[in-house]
């Protein structure tokens, strides 16, 4: 009898134990993380990626539902010490491969997004930007063409504003300055040219002269002839679409050599990055830029990450860190929610997808976070900088 007993016991404990909902033991689910992460343009991205980690970390410690931990794949998109399509293409491909994750942000440049976006749509993955800021990457037809397996259903997302309002808000900024006439250059990549064509447009709009356009030369160096053509139109303002790995820094040092270096110099948020100052030298005074999110001393919550963050890596954030603690926030709200709703499992992506597209009113340190059904922010917000006496200064921001 004792035996039997014993017998029927253990196996009640092993019905149990088969019987168990998988989600018993310890699971994981990544967020992918496709940023630039060594050259030039890594100065911005690690602390992005820096922020990343620590939404995640602190996700990890409040818990997810059924015990669910998060972990980071974080992989480089450059190549040769530049950002690189194919190579983003090639880590949305390992994304989508890996079937623990659920939702990916990144990247920071428009070109290697423009690449990434057929992929991540054919897979049902919600991808999550944070600097990436082309026009044709969520407006109507270019955005449908990236998305030939379900034109319908946008799977890209930002948490920065796109360039119709980057560009139209630095022309009012540069036009509120006083400044009338304008010289535009690009270096003719997605974002670059997109912004500088936004930018003039806006500028003659508002009653502002556009006295020239021109693209940068791929790898060029030298820009003197460039810049005594640009010289002889008499220009009160230059205005540059691109980063400062397309030569962004590099112009401005040498408008200084061609005599231009008095005249205000206009960009977007690419112009932002911690190697900008060193490259361009004393010739960076004068400079304004703007920047895709508000000022960060001008919310509760930003105010609350920066501390946070500075507990965390012992440094200062950097301007996209809010943005991609934002873009992880949203992850990881899409994520919570997809638990709680099948607590018997994990969630899909498509799942995830949802619940990113749905998102609406998210608190982060940039704002409150709400989507369009083409995936851009309902209220975005664009701050103006400028170099003075060799420091970054907040000038003012408008919109959201």
């Amino acid at each position: 009898m004792t035996r039997r007993l014993a017998t029927a016991f253990l196996g009640s404990l092993l019905l149990v134990a088969y019987s168990a909902p998988v989600r018993a033991q310890v699971q994981t689910i990544e967020i992918g993380l496709d940023l630039p992460l060594s050259g030039i343009d890594g100065a911005s991205a690690i602390p992005v990626r820096n922020a990343v980690l620590l939404a995640i970390e602190e996700a990890n410690r409040r818990g997810l539902p059924g015990g669910v931990h998060l972990a980071l794949e974080d992989l480089d998109d450059t190549v040769q010490g530049k950002h690189d399509p194919a190579q983003g293409a090639q880590n949305m491909k390992a994304f989508v491969a890996d079937p623990a994750v659920l939702v990916a942000i990144g990247p920071m440049n428009s070109n290697v997004a423009k690449a990434q976006i057929p992929i991540g749509n054919a897979a049902g993955l919600a991808q999550i930007t944070m600097a990436a800021t082309a026009i044709e990457l969520t407006h109507p037809p270019d955005a449908v063409k990236l998305r030939p397996y379900n034109p319908n259903r946008p799977a890209f997302f930002r948490v920065c504003a796109s360039d119709d309002r980057q560009g139209a808000a630095a022309a009012r900024f540069a036009r509120d300055a006083g400044l009338r006439r304008a010289f535009v250059i690009d270096d003719n990549e997605s974002y670059g040219k997109g912004l500088a064509d936004v930018f003039a447009r806006a500028f003659a709009a508002d009653g502002g002269s556009v006295l020239g356009r021109e693209h940068l030369t791929p790898f060029a160096l030298d820009f003197g002839p460039l810049l005594t053509k640009v010289k002889a139109t008499g220009p009160d303002a230059i205005f540059f679409g691109g980063i400062v790995s397309t030569g962004g820094a590099v112009l401005r040092k040498q408008m200084a050599d061609a005599g231009l270096g008095g005249v205000p110099y206009f960009g977007g948020d690419g112009l932002e990055s911690p190697e900008y100052q060193p490259l361009a030298g004393p010739a960076a005074e004068g400079t304004y830029f703007t920047l895709i999110a508000p000022d960060v001393g001008h919310l509760p919550a930003a105010r609350a990450f920066a501390a946070a963050y500075r507990a965390r890596f012992g440094s200062p954030p950097g301007s996209y860190s809010p943005g991609g603690y934002a873009a992880a926030v949203v992850a990881i709200d899409a994520v919570r929610g997809a638990l709680r709703a099948h607590p018997d499992r994990l969630p899909t992506r498509d799942e995830v997808l949802a619940r990113v597209a749905a998102t609406n009113g998210l608190v982060t340190p940039i704002g409150r976070i709400a989507f369009d059904p083409s995936g851009d922010l309902r209220q975005p917000v664009i701050s103006l900088y400028r170099i003075h006496g060799g420091r970054v200064e907040f000038v003012r921001q408008a919109g959201g």
